[in-house]
């Protein structure tokens, strides 16, 4: 480390004031003076500029000897001694030089250029010296701040300083050895690192550690110093330098990133999704309509066809539901957010949670039986209420339920518990736990869990939609849901719900409680796909009403415009040509009265008109009921 450059100041003490002037004439020029005839004095100066280097005294003062003032100003100032005195003094700068409180003595009189030198020499002396303090505060500040655990170790890994806040025991010659500074998962990759940096001069890894807390990861940086070096300055071999360890602990850094990542994939997918939903849920209205229509038209005398009915329905079904919730993650349904009780809404789903947990297979032997403890969550525990879609919510409880009894083989409890808490957001919530005894999973699944598609479950026994929708569900909803689970010791799925701050909006009005408006009515339907028009046309028919079919939202509005009159439009929203959207802002414009259902395999209801009611695809006979009724009754 090279001398720092600067003009110090020099504080000059002799009861002569002759002798100040001649030492003052002569240091002048390269430092800043300070003098005094009385040493009590020179003593308050140096407590009122703590920036003084070096102290030139003369031993032989009234009051106060140059040696004893130098002992005095060591208590609370770090400058240099430099004593000034006659032969007859020679014993007490002996002592004082022997006991460290002066660095050099000077004869009176003095030789000009021989003492200039030795106060050039000590205000250099000084100068590196609070240098070397500075930086051992700063590195002494930043090992005791820096938000990581740094390790300075010799090329073997004896420790020379770290941070770390562990018990770490000296071995035989007194050292601390760097493997006893981590648990036995980071010893063989520190290890290795050591290594790969004696070759390579830094490593980098990214390691993770299963402690009592659960999973953690470290990036870990390693890195040589130019030190030691030989007496040319030149650093030692690579392989002997010192190392430098930071181990910055980048868990949640890690899960952030992962749900940002996760988050892209829902959009991807929801994109996707978009794109081909429409097509796909035309394709289920006319299999499913089809085959309604057929099973009304055949006798139910044959069993076999009757189950073939069954069954072909029961598989078009599922396909709706698959549809439906892979629709969710691109353009989710609007989410109904009230406050939700959530002991009143655990307790009154309690049999239907029993229910679903029992399997056939545990009266078969096969399974174990799974239990239900809800003693965390008694029916006086007050909680304040989320806000939350109550339907939802139950769904995604009913959906962690069965997850937990699929994942216990051979039976267990499975237990809810309900806790507030406070996020590191500074968010109030209620957590929702679900923990279950079973197999847990690692960490390279739980990584995984929340992806669309992706399931530990069999062939057939999952669609890997169940986690992904409560994560959609969670995030639209100003939620969360974490995970904790370990191989072997079971696993815990907690909701993070926010709790209601407002007032609950009024109650939808259930627009299905209301009778159906009953009579014929003149329909113009309108759709692209021949065989959705044809299902459609046939479920209105079958009703006793008169139909109208087309193909676009052109042939809607040409028939309009010839004077027919109709008292409900049934529009797809997504035709080739005029769309639903296009073709029901005329029809607002022009004929406001006159009241349209809109009907979509990707419901969308942006850009439409007020009040606009949207009948999702497929849909059965009751369903498209209901959806007129309800649209008969808004234009009331």
């Amino acid at each position: 480390m090279s001398v720092p450059f600067g003009r110090s100041r020099i504080l000059l003490v002799d009861d002569e004031a002759e002798i100040l002037v001649a030492l003052t004439d002569l240091l002048e020029d390269e430092f800043d003076i300070l003098s005094s005839t009385d040493p009590l004095e020179a003593l308050s100066f140096l407590k009122k500029s703590p920036d003084i280097a070096v102290i030139v005294s003369d031993q032989r003062m009234p009051n106060m000897t140059g040696d004893v003032l130098l002992s005095k100003a060591r208590e609370f100032s770090d400058a240099r001694g430099i004593l000034l005195t006659g032969y007859a003094d020679l014993a007490a700068v002996v002592a004082a030089l022997n006991q460290g409180r002066i660095q050099f003595y000077a004869h009176k009189p003095w030789e000009s250029d021989s003492l200039r030198a030795m106060v050039r020499e000590v205000a250099a002396h000084h100068r590196l010296e609070r240098a070397l303090m500075v930086e051992r505060v700063l590195l002494h500040g930043a090992l005791e701040s820096v938000p990581m655990d740094v390790v300075f170790t010799e090329a073997d890994g004896t420790v020379l300083r770290h941070n770390m806040e562990v018990e770490a025991h000296p071995n035989a010659k007194g050292d601390i050895e760097e493997d006893s500074l981590h648990g036995d998962a980071l010893r063989e990759e520190i290890a290795a690192m050591r290594e790969e940096t004696k070759q390579s001069g830094s490593a980098t890894r990214l390691v993770s550690e299963l402690t009592e807390e659960g999973l953690r990861w470290h990036e870990i940086i390693r890195q040589t110093l130019p030190w030691p070096r030989n007496a040319s300055g030149v650093p030692f071999p690579m392989p002997q330098r010192w190392q430098m360890s930071y181990d910055r602990d980048v868990t949640d850094r890690l899960a952030m990133e992962e749900r940002l990542r996760q988050d892209d994939k829902m959009h991807a997918l929801g994109t996707l999704a978009g794109g081909i939903a429409h097509d796909f849920n035309n394709l289920l209205t006319a299999m499913l309509g089809s085959l309604e229509l057929l099973q009304d038209m055949t006798p139910a005398s044959n069993p076999t066809v009757t189950k073939l009915f069954e069954n072909a329905l029961e598989s078009a079904r599922r396909g709706t539901v698959l549809t439906r919730r892979l629709l969710e993650f691109g353009r989710p349904k609007p989410m109904a957010l009230r406050p939700v009780d959530m002991v009143e809404m655990i307790w009154s789903m309690h049999d239907l949670i029993v229910q679903s947990l029992s399997r056939a297979s545990d009266l078969r032997g096969e399974t174990g039986r799974c239990d239900l403890d809800l003693s965390a969550v008694p029916r006086d525990l007050v909680v304040p209420p989320v806000l939350s879609d109550s339907g939802q919510l139950e769904m995604a409880l009913l959906n962690l339920c069965i997850n937990a009894r699929d994942a216990m083989q051979e039976g267990g409890v499975i237990s809810i518990s309900l806790t507030r808490d406070v996020t590191p957001d500074g968010g109030d919530h209620i957590m929702l736990s679900v923990e279950d005894q079973g197999c847990g999973m690692p960490p390279e699944v739980v990584r995984r869990i929340f992806e669309p598609f992706f399931t530990t479950k069999g062939l057939g026994s999952g669609t890997g939609l169940g986690l992904s929708t409560i994560y959609g569900f969670l995030q639209r909803s100003g939620g969360d849901i974490r995970v904790d689970s370990m191989p072997g010791k079971g696993t815990r799925m907690t909701m993070i719900l926010p709790i209601c701050q407002e007032d609950a909006p009024e109650e939808a009005h259930d627009l299905r409680s209301e009778p159906i408006v009953s009579g014929k009515l003149r329909i113009l339907l309108a759709d692209d796909e021949p065989g959705v028009r044809l299902v459609t046309d046939q479920f209105l028919s079958q009703d006793g009403h008169e139909v109208v079919s087309v193909g676009d939202g052109a042939e809607v509005i040409a028939h309009l415009e010839a004077g027919e009159v109709f008292d409900l439009v049934v529009l797809d929203l997504l035709m080739p040509g005029m769309g639903g959207r296009e073709c029901g802002l005329i029809l607002a414009a022009k004929y406001p009265e006159l009241p349209v259902l809109y009907v979509s395999g990707y419901a969308d209801p942006q850009n439409l008109p007020a009040n606009a009611f949207v009948l999702g695809k497929p849909f059965t006979p009751q369903e498209l009921r209901d959806a007129i009724g309800a649209t008969l009754r808004k234009r009331r």
